[in-house]
C-alpha cells in the first residue's frame, strides 16, 4: 500500500485525491492520497512530517513548486530544465528526488501539437506552471515565447533562466497591463490562478478585447481545471477559438506521477471519468 499526498495552499477544490484513487484501481494497487494544506511558512515542518510519517511521495502545487527545490536531494532532467518540481519521490533512505510531470501533462493535453512548430506562444504569468508550459511548448516546436506578467522585474529571473537553457528560443517579457498585438500568437496559455473556483471564478486574466486580437486558428489553454470551463475559455469559445482545459493536463501529469511512484502507468481514461464525475 502506497502513502502519498499533495502539498500546497489553498487546496480546498483539489481533485487530485479522486484522480489518484482511480489511478490506483486501474493498476491493481491500493494507497492513500492525503490533501495536506501547506502555506509557504509551514513548508519546513511539512517536509519533516512527510519524512517521519513514511510517505512514499507527494505532489506539489501552488505556491510551493519553486520553494520545494530547496529540500530536494536529487532532481531529474525534467525538474532541472523547468527550474521547479511538482512530483517528489521519497527514496528508501528518506532522500527526496524531484520530477516535473507538469511538462509531460501540459504537452500531452495539446491537440495536434505539430501545428505549433515554428510558431509564437503567449504565456500569462511567470510562476511554476509557466515554467512547465514553456518547456512543453518548446518541445512542441515553438520558437518565440511572449510572457505577460504583472511585474516584469519579478519575472525576469525566471525568464533569464529559460534564456540560458534555450538560447535558440526568443523570449519576450511584457507587462500584463499593456498586453496587445496578439495577432501572431498561435497558442495563449493562462498560467495564473485568475478564474479558479474559490478564487476569482468570475474574472479573466485578460480582456475580451485582447482575445479578439488572436488569430481565428489560435488555441487558448487554461491550466486551471476547476471549473473545467473558466470564464477565459468560455469567452474564447464564444469567439470561435479552440480551447483546452487544465483538466487534461492535471490527469496526464497525475498519471505520470503515479508511474514514478509505483512503476506502473495508470489508465488515463479511468482517471478522467473519475474527475468528470467529481466535477459534475
Amino acid at each position: 500500500m502506497y502513502k502519498l499526498g499533495l502539498i500546497g495552499y489553498p487546496l480546498g477544490h483539489s481533485m487530485s485525491a479522486v484522480i489518484q484513487q482511480a489511478g490506483f484501481k486501474s493498476i491493481g494497487e491500493t494507497g492513500s492520497y492525503d490533501i495536506l494544506e501547506t502555506p509557504p511558512n509551514e513548508l519546513i515542518d511539512r517536509v519533516k512530517f512527510l519524512k517521519v510519517n513514511n510517505y512514499d511521495g507527494f505532489n506539489v502545487t501552488i505556491p510551493l513548486k519553486v520553494p520545494i527545490s530547496l529540500f530536494l536531494d536529487e532532481i531529474d532532467e525534467t525538474a532541472n530544465i523547468a527550474g521547479c518540481a511538482n512530483t517528489v519521490k521519497i527514496m528508501s533512505d528518506k532522500s527526496f528526488k524531484g520530477y516535473n510531470t507538469d511538462i509531460y501533462g501540459f504537452r500531452a493535453a495539446i491537440p495536434n501539437s505539430s501545428r505549433l512548430v515554428g510558431k509564437t506562444a503567449g504565456i500569462i504569468g511567470t510562476g511554476g506552471a509557466s515554467r512547465a508550459a514553456t518547456v512543453g511548448l518548446i518541445q512542441a516546436g515553438i520558437k518565440v515565447v511572449n510572457y505577460y506578467s504583472r511585474n516584469i522585474i519579478n519575472s525576469s529571473a525566471m525568464i533569464n533562466s529559460m534564456r540560458n537553457s534555450f538560447p535558440e528560443i526568443t523570449f519576450n517579457n511584457y507587462q500584463l497591463q499593456n498586453i496587445r498585438n496578439l495577432s501572431d500568437i498561435s497558442i495563449l496559455v493562462n498560467c495564473t490562478p485568475v478564474g479558479m473556483r474559490g478564487n476569482s471564478m468570475d474574472m479573466m486574466p485578460i480582456t475580451r478585447l485582447s482575445l479578439e486580437e488572436l488569430p481565428k486558428d489560435a488555441l487558448v489553454y487554461d491550466v486551471i481545471y476547476n471549473p473545467m470551463k473558466t470564464l477565459l475559455l468560455k469567452e474564447a469559445e464564444s469567439l470561435g477559438l479552440e480551447t483546452v482545459s487544465g483538466l487534461d493536463m492535471l490527469i496526464y501529469q497525475g498519471a505520470k506521477a503515479l508511474e514514478i511512484w509505483t512503476g506502473k502507468m495508470p489508465d488515463v481514461q479511468t482517471m478522467k471519468i473519475a474527475a468528470l464525475e467529481e466535477l459534475y
